[in-house]
């Protein structure tokens, strides 16, 4: 019996130790690289002959070209467009096409629309009685396009499917590398009354009886067939905007004989639809750079719109290289006009406006044009067009190349307030600016939103505080998309969503773009490597179809500023800015090593720390702080720094040295995911400020937390984070320190 209990006293001894030896400690998995400078490889497309790595166009770039011949007639008693349309396409692409696509965004407004059935409806607990009829009692207006044919060039039929807003054109034959065909359409459709029916143009209707009229998406039009998706032919739901292809136009436009108009192009029977007397003036007007003439007197248009003239009149315009064509017409008009110098250049700025628009349009609205052209060309390119017109249109913002639809009028009196007249200054700069994005620079809109509306945002607010420094901009400044970004991440995606499936479409599409171009600018990049990098980024894709991967490596290749981790945090997630303070640690030189000092191994790394002479650096939290050190620092209470420095350096650069007394290490922590640059203002106690910035690559060892240490001639009494408000900081509770009391907004 003994003898066997003292082999199961062995084992349980044993047991134990083997035991250990099989369950090992358990090892963390390994994880893929999620350092926020990884580069961008897995979000861009891949460089090729078409889209260089640089961002530029490539060897084998190609777009297609549409050109139009289109004649249609303005039924204003009916409210009716007719028209007929040839359209010769060319296809550069190197593969033949075996069919075509055309937009048909007017059947957006058709009986059958599938757009109203996508919304999310339910029963408003109250509802005016005219908008309770709209919603449930009237007959839905049916305002999509009505095809009576197409045809080719020796009038026989071609086959045809229409899908909702697009129309496909079956060939009977392949269109082979560098061949063009001519398409024959005519159609029709009833215009919508866009104050009722909705819509990005239409017509609005006047107690008076007259219509005026903002015609667009008016003809079939070519869809894009590019490098990157093939045929661009999603559906026209409503946001998402429009794909288009360059090409030259020929446009006669047949309205009543007492209205007057603007178009995309170059008029060319003015003196067909003008006075002699308008044609004098303008005249004066393609002479006159410091003001507008006006053209159309306010008094000849109040003549005109009791008329109602019977008779019609036709107007040409000719447009070379566009990619759509807008018009705007009614008797209600007043025209205005002035030149704008580019060179050996003149372009013509123009306004369109009722007398309702008055004094408010005749006062800014051409000066505003002319302005923002300048402004925009100087950080693009020289406006290419012959002219940019502002039509005065109620309740719209919309942009055609050489045209745009503005709101913004006074009241009945001609009084308005400074937020009217802000407004409509802004509206007028930000749609006239689209002629460079995306008119010229020609981004795909029912894609990438952001591309024309954000980069446009951001040059708006550029030519706005240079139009006037104390212009009450909403957008572009950092500080003003803080609320967006610390909302409730379930209504904010990222910038890089497709155009259909943003929720909230001003913040996203416009104010973070602009925002984000704005700290680039101001904050990262510096104005001189912005402007070359933006500048070069118009200047390779005008008259082209740019990408975004295009636009991120433009920017990095004409900069070599790495901003990768810069568009992936703010384009392809829904991140925030959020850096703090969370620590300041004063120290203190000694001679004296801390009682658990433990010297460290010198290496190739560290040499320079640990070797020779050693000071020791003691915080004030620290069990061996000595009391007696809290005091200015004095070289010879610390034998070893200063024999260091008597005997490494000479009497003349022992007087250049700097002689820092204070301390501090800062530790900033970072509970925004989003990676930023630490912009630090540093207050002395005798009041004299210093300010500090560590580039954002300060957190590419460490995401959560890094220290930074300030060796200081005065105290420090106060520190502050982002003090200008440059980083879109969404929490500046914790940017100061020490911890100062937060007014409420109610205080």
């Amino acid at each position: 019996m003994k003898k066997n209990t003292a082999i199961w006293l062995l084992l349980l001894i044993i047991l134990p130790k083997i035991n250990a030896q099989e369950t090992p400690k358990v090892k963390e998995k390994g994880h893929l690289d999620e350092n926020k400078f990884r580069q961008m490889y897995d979000l861009l497309a891949t460089p090729n002959s078409y889209r260089t790595a640089s961002g530029a166009p490539g060897p084998d770039y190609y777009q297609q070209q549409a050109d139009y011949k289109i004649d249609v007639e303005l039924d204003d008693k009916n409210t009716k467009l007719y028209g007929t349309e040839t359209i010769s396409y060319t296809n550069n692409a190197k593969e033949s096409l075996d069919y075509l696509w055309i937009q048909l965004d007017q059947n957006i407004a058709a009986k059958t629309s599938k757009t109203p059935l996508i919304e999310n409806s339910k029963i408003d607990p109250s509802i005016s009685a005219a908008g309770f009829s709209r919603k449930y009692l009237e007959d839905k207006f049916d305002g999509g396009f009505k095809i009576d044919y197409v045809k080719d060039s020796k009038g026989n039929p071609i086959p045809y499917a229409i899908n909702e807003t697009m129309m496909r054109v079956n060939l009977a034959k392949p269109l082979a590398h560098g061949q063009k065909i001519a398409l024959n359409i005519k159609w029709n459709y009833t215009i919508n009354n866009y104050m009722i029916d909705g819509g990005r143009s239409g017509y609005e209707h006047f107690k008076d009886g007259n219509n005026l009229y903002v015609l667009a998406q008016f003809y079939p039009r070519m869809a894009v067939y590019n490098d990157v998706e093939g045929w661009q032919n999603m559906q026209f739901w409503g946001s998402g905007e429009f794909a288009l292809t360059f090409g030259n136009f020929e446009v006669n436009i047949t309205v009543p004989a007492d209205h007057i108009m603007e178009a995309t192009g170059v008029l060319q029977n003015r003196a067909e639809v003008f006075t002699p007397e308008q044609l004098k003036r303008y005249n004066q007007a393609e002479n006159s750079f410091d003001k507008p003439v006006v053209i159309v007197t306010q008094a000849e248009a109040m003549v005109a719109e009791k008329g109602f003239s019977t008779q019609k009149k036709t107007w040409k315009f000719k447009a070379e290289n566009v990619r759509d064509f807008g018009i705007s017409t009614s008797r209600k008009f007043i025209l205005d006009a002035m030149a704008v110098q580019f060179g050996s250049k003149k372009v013509m700025a123009v306004s369109l406006y009722p007398k309702e628009g008055n004094p408010l349009w005749e006062t800014y609205s051409t000066r505003a044009v002319a302005h923002t052209l300048k402004s925009y060309s100087s950080y693009t390119f020289d406006f290419p067009y012959p002219k940019a017109v502002s039509v005065n249109a109620q309740d719209q913002g919309m942009e055609y190349p050489m045209i745009c639809w503005n709101f913004g009028r006074p009241q009945e009196d001609g009084t308005y307030t400074d937020r009217v007249k802000y407004g409509m200054l802004g509206v007028v700069i930000h749609e006239v600016g689209h002629n460079f994005f995306p008119m010229i620079v020609n981004s795909d809109e029912r894609q990438w939103t952001w591309m024309d509306e954000g980069l446009n945002t951001f040059m708006e607010y550029l030519a706005e505080i240079s139009f006037d420094p104390k212009f009450p901009v909403d957008r572009g400044p950092a500080k003003t998309i803080i609320p967006y970004m610390s909302g409730d991440q379930s209504k904010i995606e990222p910038i890089m969503t497709n155009s259909e499936s943003i929720k909230q479409f001003g913040n996203n599409a416009y104010g973070k773009p602009a925002a984000a171009l704005n700290i680039l600018r101001e904050t990262i990049m510096g104005h001189e490597l912005f402007d070359y990098a933006f500048k070069t980024y118009a200047n390779r894709w005008k008259f082209k179809h740019p990408t975004p991967e295009d636009f991120f490596r433009t920017m990095e290749d004409a900069s070599a500023v790495d901003l990768d981790w810069f568009f992936r945090g703010w384009f392809y997630t829904t991140d925030y800015n959020d850096i703090g303070i969370k620590e300041v640690k004063q120290y203190f030189v000694s001679n004296d090593a801390p009682k658990d000092f433990k010297a460290p191994e010198v290496n190739r790394r560290n040499r320079l720390k640990a070797s020779g002479p050693l000071v020791y650096m003691i915080d004030n939290a620290s069990t061996d702080f000595k009391p007696e050190l809290n005091k200015p620092l004095d070289l010879k209470a610390v034998a070893t720094l200063d024999a260091f420095i008597q005997t490494k350096f000479t009497e003349e650069e022992r007087a250049k040295l700097d002689s820092p007394k204070y301390f501090y290490q800062v530790t900033f922590d970072k509970p925004g995911g989003l990676v930023m640059p630490i912009i630090v203002e540093i207050t002395y106690d005798d009041g004299t400020t210093e300010n500090q910035k560590f580039p954002a690559q300060i957190w590419r060892m460490n995401d959560a937390e890094v220290s930074r240490t300030f060796a200081t001639k005065k105290a420090i009494a106060k520190i502050v984070i982002d003090p200008k408000l440059e980083t879109a900081d969404i929490d500046t509770n914790n940017n100061t320190w020490p911890k100062q009391e937060q007014k409420s907004k109610f205080d």
